[in-house]
Order: C-alpha cells, then sequence, then structure tokens
C-alpha cells in the first residue's frame, strides 16, 4: 500500500539526513523524534500521494489545500522540506522554458492573470506590505532598515539612476498601488503615468493622486503596455516586477514596445527576477509548477543574458547592471514576518487557502533567493541619439550621493 511505502520511506529519509522532522500520521502514529523543530500532521489521505513522490512544488500545493498542516518556524520549516525533497538537485539539472503558448501573453490571458494575482483585496496586501504598499524588492542600505524605509530607498534609488529630472514625463509600466509613480512627483516633480492591468490598485493609486493633491503631475491608468500611445514619447522608464510576465517570446515585442515609447537620449530602468541557469524557464523541484497553479498563470523566468540580449536587440544600450538577490531575500521574510504575525486577519479578509498560498510561496521565494536557483536585477539602459551618443554621467558617484 502507498501508506506503508511512503512511511517506510519517510522514516528512512528522516533517518539518513538527520532532519529535525516529525510526522504525525492520520492514524496518530508519529516518524521521527517528538522534539523536532519541523511537525508536519497529515489531515488527509491525499497527503501520502504528496510524499509518495515529494517535491517541493507538491508539498506547497498540498499545505495549500489543507491536506497537511505545518508547526515550527517557516524558515526551518522550508529547509527540512528543501532537504527532504533534495531540492538543490532538482534545481540544479538544466530544464528548457515551457513550450511557447501564444494564448499565454494574449492581452486577454495577462488581464486575467494579473487580476487573479493582485485582486484578492487591498486590504490583504496592505496588511503585511510597507506604508506605500510597494509590492517587489526592497533596498537595505543596513541590515537593520525597517521595510518602510528600505522600500523609500528602492524608489529613491531607481529615481537616482535614471537621472530623474523636474519636468520629465516619467513612465511606470505596472504601477501597482503607485508607490513609484508618487515618489517621483513628489520627490522629483516629475510628470508621471502608472499603467496597471489590476482594477484594485487602479482604484488604490487614483485615490491617494487625489488625497495628496498631485493630479496635475500624475495620473494612472488601466491599461497593458502594448496600448500605450506612441506619439508622446516619455523622457525615462520604469518597469518593476512586471517583465516577468511578458514571456519569453514577447520580450521582442515589450522592450521595442519601450524604445518607441522613449524619446531619444531616454533611459529606462527593467527591474525583474531572473533564473540563475542559462536554459532553464522555471524553478525545479515543481516549484514553476505551483506557481503557474497559484501565483503567476503564464510567468517565466530567464536567465540575465537573454533579457540583456533582448533589450540590445531592439536597440537599447545597457548602461549599468546591479544584482539585488540579497535585498529580495530579506524583503520577502520581511512580508513572511508581517503576514504571519497579522495572520487573523488575513485568515478573515481572504481565507485560509490564500493565508496559506501566499505565506508558502513568499518563504519559498526567500529561500529560493538565498540558495541563488533565482536572481533579481536592475537593468539601466538607453535609447542612443542619432549619432550614437547617450548623455550619463561618468560615474556611479551621483547615485550614491547623501
Amino acid at each position: 500500500m502507498i501508506k506503508n511505502r511512503v512511511t517506510r520511506w519517510l522514516e528512512g529519509r528522516i533517518s539518513a539526513l538527520d532532519l529535525p522532522l516529525s510526522v504525525c500520521l492520520p492514524n496518530r502514529q508519529r516518524i521521527g523524534p517528538e522534539s523536532a523543530k519541523v511537525n508536519i500532521t497529515l489531515r488527509s489521505p491525499r497527503a501520502f500521494l504528496a510524499l509518495s513522490n515529494p517535491t517541493l512544488g507538491k508539498l506547497a500545493k498540498a499545505y495549500v489545500e489543507q491536506e497537511f498542516d505545518l508547526h515550527g518556524n517557516l524558515r526551518d520549516s522550508v529547509e527540512v522540506c528543501a532537504r527532504l525533497t533534495d531540492a538543490d538537485a532538482a534545481v540544479g539539472r538544466k530544464k528548457t522554458h515551457h513550450a511557447w503558448k501564444w494564448w499565454r501573453h494574449t492581452k486577454t490571458a495577462d488581464r486575467r492573470a494579473i487580476s487573479s494575482h493582485y485582486d484578492v483585496s487591498n486590504d490583504f496586501f496592505a496588511l503585511w506590505l510597507d506604508r506605500l504598499r510597494v509590492y517587489s524588492c526592497a533596498y537595505f542600505k543596513s541590515p537593520d532598515d525597517s521595510l518602510d524605509k528600505a522600500q523609500e530607498q528602492k524608489l529613491d534609488l531607481i529615481c537616482r539612476k535614471l537621472n530623474l529630472q523636474a519636468g520629465e514625463r516619467f513612465l511606470d509600466i505596472g504601477c501597482g498601488w503607485g508607490g513609484l509613480i508618487l515618489w517621483a512627483a513628489q520627490r522629483y516633480r516629475a510628470k508621471a503615468t502608472g499603467i496597471t492591468l489590476s482594477r484594485n490598485q487602479h482604484e488604490y493609486a487614483e485615490q491617494k493622486i487625489r488625497e495628496l493633491g498631485l493630479q496635475d503631475s500624475c495620473r494612472v491608468m488601466l491599461c497593458d503596455y502594448r496600448e500605450l500611445d506612441e506619439r508622446e514619447p516619455y523622457d525615462k522608464i520604469a518597469s518593476v516586477g512586471m517583465f516577468e510576465h511578458v514571456g519569453r517570446r514577447n520580450l521582442p515585442v515589450y522592450f521595442g514596445k519601450i524604445y518607441r515609447l522613449l524619446r531619444a537620449g531616454g533611459l529606462v530602468m527593467n527591474h525583474g527576477i531572473t533564473h540563475n541557469l542559462p536554459n532553464a524557464g522555471v524553478p525545479g523541484s515543481e516549484v514553476g509548477k505551483f506557481i503557474e497553479e497559484y501565483i503567476f498563470p503564464g510567468g517565466e523566468l530567464m536567465h540575465v543574458s537573454v533579457v540583456m540580449e533582448a533589450m540590445a536587440n531592439q536597440k537599447l544600450e545597457c548602461r549599468d547592471v546591479e544584482n539585488l538577490r540579497q535585498h529580495y531575500a530579506k524583503t520577502l521574510w520581511r512580508w513572511v514576518e508581517r503576514l504571519e504575525a497579522k495572520q487573523e486577519e488575513a485568515r478573515k479578509i481572504a481565507g485560509e487557502k490564500i493565508f496559506r498560498t501566499w505565506q508558502i510561496y513568499m518563504a519559498g521565494s526567500a529561500y529560493a533567493f538565498e540558495r541563488g536557483w533565482v536572481s533579481i536585477y536592475q537593468l539601466l539602459a538607453g535609447r542612443p541619439l542619432a549619432d550614437g551618443s547617450l548623455a550619463y554621467p561618468l560615474t556611479r558617484e551621483f547615485v550614491y550621493r547623501s
């Protein structure tokens, strides 16, 4: 029987790896030491299927579907599950990206995917995001920086790298709840425009613009980047945590559109997650499968070299590259801690399944960044003038000035 086979396998695996893990079966039989740091309580016979040939993706799904409960520190739980499934070996195997499916990144499909991810509830996200509701990697100048401070530092870092000036037309593709466009309008006096496909985000950002009296310098539109009018180009463009949804085959469309939206001599910042294996398209150990089903339908990751090549093919010259992997691991753990601190409210707002989905997704993502399975890069590029020139300060000193 599968139960007996799984039980024997668990006993052998826990013993051989000396895992600080105990598993309580539905018949109350316990496998592993009672004093273990991590405890799993099986709630459904279906949990045996997830454990019969376990991957991180299968375990995450079983947890979200409440087939088992986790007890113990979440950092320890993710680490133990990764060791149990030998996730490092699975992630280390090169895999080609998903076979292209043209319907995955139509405007309708992308709008549906973004809505499923972000339109859970503004109140739910407010529980664990910073006060500006920035849902992307923060920037820590010190390990002790608060999340609020680190996110403000990230917004300022983007504006400084873009050398954003007063009066410049600035576009944020995938603007979320509007944190960056509000920062650019208030702190840099730019003429800021943001776009999003999420109705909840759009309504919230519009409300904040009105509350702050920024209607003359700030606006947000509910539209797809492919629909933007190219007749009035922008001086500076940012895309933060958005291009992961574009799709590998759509990179020429995406960067080609940015090129046409950017005035000659203008700059663009592309800030996004990448895979650390050149020929991989999704995280291994079936993590990608879990993310596809529960988090980002149609999301695709690629190596930074692929992104840089795609930018170059659309005549965007890369001028600066920075890896923020450590920063995103720290950001994600901060989000997890804040979500767990408000877990009762989160469950009331969104339900048990949504709470578990975001809890395990963010904890697993933090682990992936820590292990170096994935990275996040800020790529600064520009559209050169007709003579090939592209004005930019000679050094980075202006970015880090006090």
